[in-house]
């Protein structure tokens, strides 16, 4: 059997703006590197935010272990648990609120509206649909099952408790929910649909855009054209995969990309967010089984893309 490892203890920091403190583990040292966890410390972030603000923050008692602040001279020990809040860029506020379709004791289903990440990272922290609704549901644990790209609008599973994500994560995994999204792009008689898109899509890292490539194929999605109208069409979208920017791909690879991607056909320069031109992706439904209860769920987005 594999062998098994402790859960890390729980954070002695609260959250701070619906964010939760980061967590190190320190790591082995054979070579005796770090006299002092302080030591560590400078080697480990002084790059990225400077020696000077590293020993202020320990001098500040903002790293903490289980049994309180680490001193400027506690002896370094491999092993051992420590966290701190990041210190938060201001961030503009996205202008659109997020909505809650449902919510139970187990979740929430979220309208998330678009330019909003789902889950802190990068530049995105306490600006996203995770910190937000901590803060204004007051449910602390609240975590994603699944994540929408940022520029996409549309429906998010997030889990209330902690302890029950592995179940809904699994759903997601294994392939055992329903995902309809909308699209809006250039209607073209010339290609027929309805269509079942297969390909492998390939996305590297600190690249913005994901690329098809030769090879077996990773990504499977169904392209059926709903309306047309002035030359362009709404589109049912249905991935039977989750590769990152799927439909987005697909879409372009037909001759049809979504109306207002600022990254397919073409990378444009970032220029801050465009608030009136939204890509025009919407993660319309959600169809699954709860994997807690046997109950059968089904969830449309409240929100809507542009009339043709």
């Amino acid at each position: 059997m594999p062998r098994r490892h402790p859960a890390p203890p729980r954070p002695p920091l609260p959250q701070r703006d619906g964010v939760d403190p980061v967590r190190l583990r320190l790591p082995p040292d054979p070579d005796g590197r770090w006299a002092t966890v302080r030591e560590h410390l400078v080697a480990r972030f002084g790059d990225a935010v400077g020696v000077e603000r590293v020993g202020a923050m320990v001098r500040e008692g903002r790293f903490v272990g289980e049994d309180g602040p680490v001193g400027t001279a506690e002896p370094y020990t491999a092993g051992r648990y420590v966290w701190f809040h990041r210190d938060f860029a201001p961030e503009e506020r996205v202008p659109f609120e997020v909505g809650v379709v449902h919510r139970d004791e187990r979740i929430v289903v979220a309208d998330k509206p678009h330019f909003l990440a789902t889950t802190p990272r990068g530049r995105h922290v306490t600006e996203t649909a995770q910190a937000r609704l901590r803060r204004e549901l007051g449910l602390p644990e609240l975590q994603p099952a699944h994540r929408l790209d940022r520029l996409t609008a549309g429906l998010v599973l997030f889990v209330v408790r902690a302890g029950d994500r592995g179940a809904y994560q699994t759903m997601f995994r294994d392939r055992l929910v329903r995902k309809e999204y909308e699209g809006v792009a250039p209607y073209d008689p010339a290609v027929a649909l309805p269509v079942t898109v297969r390909g492998r899509i390939e996305k590297e890292r600190g690249v913005i855009a994901a690329r098809e490539v030769a090879g077996v194929p990773n990504a499977e999605s169904r392209i059926e054209l709903v309306e047309h109208r002035g030359g362009y069409g709404r589109y049912r979208l249905l991935p039977v995969t989750g590769r990152t920017h799927q439909l987005r791909v697909h879409m372009c690879g037909l001759g049809l990309p979504l109306l207002d991607d600022p990254v397919y056909p073409v990378v444009q320069e970032p220029a801050g967010d465009d608030y009136g031109r939204p890509l025009q992706l919407l993660a319309r439904v959600l169809e699954f089984t709860d994997p807690v209860t046997g109950e059968p769920h089904r969830f449309e987005s409240r929100l809507r893309l542009r009339p043709l």
